[in-house]
């Protein structure tokens, strides 16, 4: 790969906290409606997924083009769009599915970029 530029770290260390904020937040849940009842830890889960979406955009491009094939920078910064816009339409079930389907993968993948 690369050398990492400080702000390229800081940013994938902040992405990794804002992840394992969110598993905290939402593993005494059983499922996407329990979890959307506790408006405390949704809304900590909604801000950490905002959190991991402004610092994928402050990567680097030379750090996007590197992992873009095992990241989806732009789909993350994307959730992060919809979540700061359109707050009150999120599909509790879709950000269940993503938190026990994707973000694992996600911090497995910047881990490995981390190495």
């Amino acid at each position: 790969m690369f050398n990492l530029s400080h702000k390229d770290s800081g940013c994938l260390l902040n992405i990794l906290e804002a992840i394992d904020k969110i598993f905290n937040y939402t593993n005494k849940f059983k499922d996407a409606d329990e979890h959307n009842s506790d408006t405390i830890s949704f809304d900590a889960t909604m801000m950490n997924f905002i959190v991991i979406g402004e610092m994928a955009s402050k990567i680097t491009n030379e750090l996007r083009k590197s992992t873009e094939v095992n990241i989806d920078w732009y789909l993350i910064k994307g959730f992060r769009n919809i979540i700061a816009h359109n707050y009150f339409g999120i599909d509790a079930e879709e950000v269940w599915q993503i938190i026990h389907g994707d973000l694992n993968k996600l911090r497995k993948e910047i881990k490995k970029v981390l190495e």
